[in-house]
């Protein structure tokens, strides 16, 4: 059956892709952006001609924007079956060197996007008693990572609002999934957020400075290793949409360069936090 896909950051990368993705596959898609009369009028013109998919312009930090948008497609469609948030920026740097409004701003974008996403979607899928929520995290929502701070803790709270969610909304028929990417050649890169205390980076020193250097030279010799194709990340999307309702995972964790480790990672956090909430009387 064809579902309406609702896609948060579809201008370039995974949300491309997916667009794309599920378009071939025969669903009605709305492709999200912003700027689709400016920067990205070419992606936006181009995503327009696939069949079944509509391009709106949406900024995920604006609460009107995301309310109207919302209430847009719901007139127009009557529903929205699948949300998948993919809007997303990156963050570079000593964690110190970040002043506090400029991890605001990440944290605006990758988690505070989802939740404004979310109260604006979720009482249409409460009265379905219908939905899938499916949120692009990283593997950087599972272990944090020096140089990538703020990014990281944007994830994590990402992580906990999909883990602590889900058996809330399993109650109203809505299943909330993680899809995890480890290092993908996509155009996040380009839009990072960076530190803005240069004075503080430079009192860390050359030693840290080269060590930076190293470890992105690490990430980019991880991607070129693996041949990472970033439509393994749409495609993981469109097989948990084809899914049978309840047969889900909550966490999908695609790190090529972690060769099976970051499945560990997840197996043996999931096998421990039974046996915790268990002590609990979960």
């Amino acid at each position: 059956m064809a579902n309406v896909i609702f896609i948060t950051g579809t201008s370039t990368g995974f949300g491309k892709l997916m667009v794309h993705t599920f378009s071939a596959a025969g669903h009605t898609v709305i492709a999200t952006m912003r700027d689709i009369q400016g920067k990205n009028v070419l992606v936006a013109q181009e995503l327009a001609t696939l069949p079944g998919t509509e391009v709106l312009e949406l900024d995920v930090t604006s609460d009107t924007d995301v309310e109207t948008v919302v209430q847009q497609v719901l007139a127009i469609h009557g529903r929205i079956d699948v949300l998948i948030n993919n809007a997303g920026i990156y963050g570079i740097g000593i964690q110190e060197a970040f002043s506090v409004p400029q991890v605001h701003r990440i944290m605006d974008v990758n988690y505070y996007g989802v939740l404004r996403l979310y109260q604006a979607i979720l009482p249409a899928m409460r009265k379905a008693q219908n939905g899938l929520i499916i949120n692009i995290s990283s593997g950087y929502g599972l272990v944090s990572f020096p140089f990538v701070v703020p990014y990281c803790a944007s994830k994590f709270a990402l992580e906990a609002l999909t883990e602590g969610s889900y058996a809330e909304l399993l109650s109203q028929g809505i299943e909330n999934v993680l899809i995890e990417p480890g290092a993908y050649p996509t155009d996040l890169f380009t839009k990072s957020s960076y530190f803005d205390r240069p004075d503080i980076a430079d009192a860390y020193g050359e030693a840290v400075s080269q060590f930076m250097t190293v470890a992105g030279k690490a990430l980019e010799d991880a991607m070129a290793r693996t041949q990472a194709n970033p439509q393994v990340i749409a495609d993981a999307a469109l097989a948990l949409v084809n899914m049978e309702k309840g047969k889900r995972p909550l966490r999908t964790p695609l790190d090529l360069a972690a060769d099976g480790v970051d499945q560990e990672y997840v197996q043996a956090k999931d096998a421990i936090k039974g046996k915790w909430l268990a002590k609990y009387g979960f």
